[in-house]
């Protein structure tokens, strides 16, 4: 059950007609020596944390540990329940959980790095709130989770999921794609349309620069956990309609790779270029000699 690309991941589902998420618990199980129960118990604890992290600062803000960040999530969720919001509920749903998981993060909390602690807020942000608009169990976004990690694999394996070797589009943009395909597995696509619909969150999602002010986890990098979810359920739709897609994901992997190491190390998580070099960014940087 292993593979070392898409095309060959959607070899194995096509093959035996499995979903990915069942291609990917196998390869898991082969790969570890470990039992099923054991995988999928390590993922339902993983499922757990995401939801703690993704709910715990709308119910009690706290400032992040740089203070550029705090209560955000709490105020989109106030927003929404006022009847205020434009979004409509998965992606007003969505934001919210993604922004509350960097705050969590921010604020040393505990969270599930999916696939990395700048990114972390994507995935569950579009599954928790699909959970909650569409009455999905736990166990169906259980799958969607493996789903997404075969996806991540694939990255990982093939490119980079690492703002400092590719940009933020190794990190984001990864997590958006991880989420978009799990969307689609999880709203009864099939394996080439979660895979399309990665393919489209890369494409729209390259070139974005990573660009920490200060140097922290905090800022814009909540702005754009929230901004992956919309790129993942715009994604997940477009896939989901049949609407095919001429680069295969391997090909956008490794474009997303070439795109990210042609990147200057100014904006390659260094906070030296982008969004951490602007005047007011650079107000909040007491002592740091303006870098």
């Amino acid at each position: 059950m292993d593979f070392k690309n898409a095309k060959e991941l959607l070899e194995l589902c096509e093959s035996q007609s499995l979903p990915i998420s069942q291609v990917m618990k196998l390869r898991e199980v082969e790969q570890s020596e470990i039992s099923m129960e054991t995988v999928e118990s390590r993922m339902a604890k993983a499922l757990e944390i995401m939801r703690e992290s993704a709910t715990a600062p709308i119910h009690t803000p706290v400032k992040s540990m740089g203070g550029l960040i705090g209560g955000e999530a709490r105020k989109l969720a106030d927003h929404q329940e006022a009847g205020k919001g434009i979004c409509g509920p998965v992606l007003g749903k969505g934001i919210t959980y993604a922004m509350a998981v960097l705050e969590t993060n921010a604020s040393m909390g505990l969270i599930v790095a999916a696939p990395t602690a700048g990114s972390s807020g994507i995935v569950p942000g579009v599954l928790l709130a699909l959970q909650e608009c569409y009455g999905y169990s736990d166990e169906a976004i259980l799958k969607a989770l493996f789903n997404a990690g075969a996806v991540g694999y694939l990255a990982m394996r093939n490119a980079t999921v690492a703002g400092a070797v590719g940009g933020c589009q190794a990190e984001v943009g990864v997590a958006a794609a991880m989420a978009a395909s799990a969307a689609v597995e999880l709203m009864g696509g099939s394996p080439r349309q979660c895979l399309d619909a990665a393919s489209i969150v890369l494409m729209n999602m390259l070139g974005l620069v990573c660009d920490p002010v200060r140097g922290l986890v905090e800022y814009p990098c909540q702005n754009r956990n929230a901004a992956g979810v919309a790129n993942s359920l715009i994604a997940a739709e477009m896939a989901l309609a049949g609407i095919p897609q001429l680069i295969p994901l391997d090909e956008m992997i490794d474009a997303m790779y070439s795109v990210g190491k042609r990147l200057p190390a100014e904006l390659r998580e260094t906070a030296l270029g982008g969004c951490a070099v602007t005047p007011s960014a650079c107000a909040t940087c007491q002592g740091c000699g303006g870098v």
